[in-house]
């Protein structure tokens, strides 16, 4: 199963594994059906979220408003509604 899904109302689903508290920000590749994200923010007080979305946006060339966390807040598997690009778009821009 790949990491990125087109849901029914027109947005991309992408699954992550998230690693929060790392030495840099950096996407680490697929781990399974997911795509791991290494970032330095700690993960309380959704530091760790928005270094995600961040990071995200900054790769795919969106907004960070364009993205949202639909799953997992709290935990290190997070599910993440991506809006404006299809999934190859996503695919080819993450490198996945």
């Amino acid at each position: 199963m790949a990491p990125i899904e087109t849901h029914p109302d027109g947005r991309c689903l992408l699954r992550v594994k998230a690693v929060p508290g790392a030495s840099r920000d950096a996407l680490a590749g697929v781990l399974g059906d997911r795509l791991k994200i290494r970032v330095s923010a700690p993960p309380e007080g959704g530091k760790a979220n928005r270094a995600i979305l961040a990071l995200l946006a900054r790769q795919l060339g969106l907004k960070a408003s364009d993205l949202e966390i639909i799953g997992g807040a709290s935990n290190p598997e997070k599910c993440i509604a991506i809006a404006r690009l299809a999934a190859h778009e996503i695919g080819e821009r993450l490198g996945i």
